[in-house]
C-alpha cells in the first residue's frame, strides 16, 4: 500500500509538471526563482591566463580591473639537458623612447651562484652578462632591459643560450636554451597590447 502511495504521489507530481515542461518546451522561460549565476570578476583580478602562443612561446596575460587593459608578457620555461624545468624568462614590452625597448624578468633555482652573474647568447654570439636583482623563496630573478638591436637579434636568431653557474658546483656551467621560434609574432603581439594599453 504504501509502495501504491508513492507511485501515485509521483505521478501526480509528474501530471501537475507536465504543463510547465510543455510551456518550457514551446517558448522558454526564466523562472525567477533560479539564480543564473554571474562571471565572478572580482576574484579573476590578478590572475594569470594564456592569451595566445606563439610557437614556444605563451603570451601570459593578468587580468586588470573592470575598464583597464590587462597587460601581457612573453613567457617560456627553460628545461635543463634531462628534461628538468630549471628557469623561467618572461619579457614585455617598454615604449620606443627608452633605451630599453624591452625588460626581462628571468628567473633561476636558489641554488644559482649569484656572483657568477648569468649569461644570454644568441646562436653562439657574444654574450651579455646580467646580474642577480633579488632572492626570495621561490628563486633568484635578474631583471634586464634589451634594446631594440636584442630584439632585432632574437627575432633573426634561431636559439638563445642563457647561462647560470650552479653554488654546489662552481667549476661548471648551466647552458639552458631559450628557443626563438615564435618570438617575432610573440613580441609583436605584446607590444601591440602594450600600446593599447597606454591608449
Amino acid at each position: 500500500m504504501r509502495d501504491l502511495f508513492k507511485t501515485l504521489t509521483c505521478v501526480l507530481a509528474l501530471g501537475a509538471a507536465a504543463p510547465v515542461l510543455a510551456q518550457d518546451a514551446a517558448a522558454p522561460q526564466s523562472d525567477p526563482t533560479l539564480s543564473m549565476g554571474q562571471d565572478d570578476t572580482e576574484n579573476k583580478v590578478g590572475s594569470t591566463y594564456v592569451k595566445e602562443t606563439h610557437g614556444d612561446w605563451e603570451m601570459r596575460c593578468v587580468h586588470a580591473p573592470e575598464g583597464q587593459a590587462d597587460p601581457c608578457q612573453l613567457y617560456q620555461l627553460l628545461k635543463d639537458d634531462a628534461d628538468n624545468p630549471t628557469a623561467e624568462i618572461s619579457i614585455f614590452a617598454l615604449p620606443d623612447d627608452q633605451t630599453a625597448v624591452a625588460g626581462a624578468t628571468i628567473a633561476t633555482p636558489l641554488e644559482t651562484l649569484l656572483t657568477q652573474q648569468l649569461r644570454l647568447s644568441v646562436d653562439g654570439g657574444q654574450a651579455k652578462i646580467y646580474p642577480f636583482t633579488w632572492c626570495s623563496q621561490a628563486g633568484c630573478f635578474a631583471r634586464v632591459g634589451f634594446t631594440a638591436a636584442d630584439i632585432d637579434a632574437f627575432k633573426a636568431g634561431n636559439s638563445a643560450t642563457l647561462t647560470i653557474v650552479p653554488m654546489a658546483a662552481p667549476d661548471q656551467t648551466v647552458d639552458l636554451k631559450v628557443s626563438l621560434s615564435g618570438f617575432t609574432a610573440g613580441f609583436d603581439a605584446i607590444k601591440a597590447a602594450a600600446a593599447a594599453a597606454a591608449n
